[in-house]
């Protein structure tokens, strides 16, 4: 299997680039769901951009649960690939499909209790409330397509297919991308239906996304199959699941609670606040999607090298992906600091939000670089099976640190000065993530040298 399995033999600049894109463009062409709704959206009124921005935050968590047990799965299915352990490796993929199935039905549950006590705890305007409900609502009933095709998609990854992976996110982005101005405001005959009609887009384009990677599951991955037959849920691969995808979930979580605790701090200021973060993070997540495509391309490629004991190659690894990721940061930093105002022109601002939002966008690029390698060494150690290191970077960088200071700075300085507080938690999560990892390798007899 070795000798079949790229991911033993392939030079490895080359193994990282023929892994990475394909993820980095699936990541890019996911993250346009949210960013194609805020701009049709924003053609409705600030109002309703302001919601869009108040219910991400779960959104998120849904995110957060499907690619944390995703990651999870991911992770142990490339070690048994790699280990040559064929019926470990279908009752791993089999887990995992019902445990996306039993997150589908946690929020779905949610959607039709929790959606009002949620967005009335950051709002009391009705307008915002009333739009905020009408999408949130509807995302998390229809949740399925979006767990079910995460999952899907992790199989491809687990043996080295990415681009398969990236196929089943276009087709349900394109899907979202010609559906979306159609139900939102009424064309082709179709009935005008505002923000339920972005929210409708979305979930349909995530049930294409699914539909096409189930298939692409059944005709090209042979290595991973999903046997109903005998099966038995087991306890131990559970835990090895959630043993990396749990620190995962915390860490893409973290993103939500950060999200909904800033929100908290800027409405009291101005919803025109809200309304930029919302867009920042949106763009921001964009940008940072293909750092993202190379730390996820890192999870196979070192649990599959530590899984078969050939150490060289995950130091080879982690060499190569962490000089292009921060690459990849300094021209997201470039981009930010010269076309704030286009940026944001995407979403319609007022000139309110333009006066908060192009002086902050430059002052948070500047940490984009620290960010990238806090994100990259998280991924690479989840991969040896170790996420904790991946949960407590981003903690650090956007909720332990970030969140306490950007409330103190609001308190005393101003909203302006909020982002400052982005330099300080970065670095901190950054000296942190290479601290930690130095470590993690060191013990586990896999670097003795410099890191």
């Amino acid at each position: 299997m070795e000798k079949e399995n790229k991911m033993a033999v392939m030079p490895m600049p080359k193994l990282i680039i023929t892994m990475s894109l394909p993820l980095m463009l699936s990541l890019l062409i996911q993250s346009l769901y949210n960013i194609v709704d805020s701009i049709f959206v924003a053609k409705l009124g600030e109002n309703a951009l302001t919601a869009t921005s108040l219910v991400f935050p779960m959104q998120m968590l849904m995110i957060a649960v499907g690619v944390g047990t995703g990651v999870g799965v991911n992770a142990v299915l490339s070690r048994n690939i790699g280990a040559k352990n064929t019926a470990m490796v279908e009752n791993v993929a089999m887990t995992g499909l019902i445990l996306s199935l039993i997150s589908t039905a946690v929020f779905m549950i949610m959607g039709f209790t929790c959606t009002r006590s949620f967005v009335y705890a950051f709002t009391e305007d009705e307008d915002i409330a009333a739009y905020s409900i009408q999408y949130l609502s509807i995302c998390m009933i229809f949740c399925v397509g979006s767990l079910v095709s995460t999952m899907f998609q992790r199989f491809l990854q687990s043996v080295g297919d990415t681009f398969y992976s990236m196929v089943s996110l276009i087709a349900g982005a394109v899907t979202n991308l010609i559906l979306d101005p159609i139900m939102i405001f009424g064309l082709m005959g179709f009935p005008v239906l505002g923000i339920r009609g972005a929210a409708i887009a979305t979930v349909i384009g995530q049930c294409v996304s699914a539909v096409v990677a189930i298939w692409l599951n059944a005709v090209k991955n042979p290595a991973v199959k999903i046997t109903w037959k005998y099966y038995k849920i087991d306890k131990r691969i559970v835990a090895q699941i959630y043993k990396v995808g749990l620190p995962t979930i915390v860490t893409q979580a973290i993103g939500s609670v950060m999200m909904a605790a800033v929100n908290g701090i800027l409405m009291p200021f101005s919803s025109t606040a809200v309304a930029f973060f919302g867009v920042y993070y949106k763009l921001q997540n964009f940008l940072f999607m293909p750092m993202n495509g190379l730390g996820q391309a890192a999870i196979p490629i070192v649990g599959f090298c530590y899984g078969s004991k050939n150490y060289g190659r995950i130091k080879e690894a982690i060499r190569t992906v962490l000089p292009i990721g921060i690459g990849i940061s300094f021209a997201a930093t470039v981009l930010f600091m010269a076309f704030p105002s286009r940026l944001l022109g995407l979403f319609s601002p007022g000139r309110e939000m333009l006066a908060i939002g192009v002086p902050a966008l430059r002052i948070i690029c500047i940490t984009f670089a620290f960010a990238s390698v806090t994100m990259i060494l998280g991924y690479a150690m989840s991969g040896i099976g170790i996420g904790l290191i991946n949960m407590l970077g981003t903690a650090l960088r956007q909720l332990i640190i970030f969140v306490p200071l950007a409330y103190l700075f609001a308190a005393y300085f101003g909203i302006e000065k909020v982002w400052y507080s982005i330099w300080i938690s970065e670095t901190a999560a950054m000296g942190y993530a290479i601290a930690a990892s130095r470590n993690l390798l060191r013990k586990r007899g896999i670097w003795s040298g410099t890191v």
